[in-house]
């Protein structure tokens, strides 16, 4: 699909717009502007890459300015980037075995299970269930989340945020959290499936080719339309300092009640997606 100005500048203020409420309540980028990139006009090929690739860097950026503004704290031996690491790193595993078994599973059942997941979850937040802190509990959201990730694509962001308070984490530092271990699983699996894809491109044993001509396939105007990724990548980063500040303001009931209702529709919205919008 081309790309003229006035729509790079419209997908601009869309990644903008879900961003901001990405990194301010830990969750709705992708779930979000997924479906409608697609219903804009662009193909899924070049779409889920540059989604992947932009909420990478948007995801990074924030977490820098959820620190300055001390929602979290990252700094070396702090407990909320020991959750990042535990988050990150069970979530890369279980998104790589999920992605395997995803070949043989109906997507529709993928959606449909995060759906209902996700809305159950919104539903216990809503209400107001007390928990206590366990680094077992962050263990099972990181690997839970990530295999969601791994089996349809979605369903990262309110399953770890809403999962972290569950397990006694609070709200701010969820979302902080949420916004930097997302970050370096979408990269993994931006560089997988660009390169998975390729592969698939080529139709031909990959070790028999020169490197050269495997770069111009990655890099193909089919596999990588660089329009999209700038307009999204440049939405995503500006509006890191924002979503951060959004953040700060809200006290603690707010965000509990905002939170439990984004997630609840997030929920619906999945579900309605799967059985009505497919």
């Amino acid at each position: 699909m081309e790309v003229t100005v006035s729509l790079f500048i419209f997908l601009l203020g869309l990644a903008f717009i879900f961003e901001y409420i990405d990194a301010s309540l830990g969750m709705g980028y992708g779930t979000i502007l997924s479906p409608l990139l697609i219903i804009i006009g662009f193909n899924p090929v070049t779409s889920i890459p540059a989604l992947l690739f932009s909420q990478a860097f948007g995801g990074f950026a924030a977490s820098i300015f959820h620190h300055k503004l001390g929602n979290v704290s990252f700094h070396t031996r702090s407990k909320d980037l020991k959750i990042v690491f535990v988050i990150s790193l069970s979530g890369i595993i279980a998104a790589v075995i999920a992605a395997i078994i995803s070949i043989s599973i109906p997507k529709i059942f993928l959606t449909t299970y995060i759906g209902v997941l996700v809305l159950a979850m919104g539903i216990i937040i809503l209400g107001n269930f007390q928990f206590k802190f366990s680094w077992k509990k962050i263990v099972g959201v990181g690997i839970l989340s990530a295999f969601n990730k791994g089996l349809s694509g979605g369903g990262f962001g309110p399953v770890v945020t809403s999962g972290q308070i569950m397990s006694g984490q609070g709200h701010k530092g969820a979302i902080g959290t949420t916004t930097l271990a997302e970050a370096p699983i979408c990269l993994t699996a931006f560089l997988t499936y660009l390169v998975g894809r390729t592969i698939i491109e080529i139709k031909t044993p990959v070790w028999n080719i020169p490197f050269a001509d495997f770069g111009k396939t990655m890099f193909s105007p089919e596999l990588f339309q660089w329009e999209l990724f700038l307009a999204l990548l440049i939405g995503s980063v500006i509006v890191a300092p924002f979503a951060a500040l959004t953040t700060k303001k809200l006290n603690k009931e707010k965000i509990h009640l905002i939170l439990g209702v984004f997630i609840v529709v997030l929920g619906l919205f999945t579900l309605v997606k799967t059985y009505i919008l497919k």
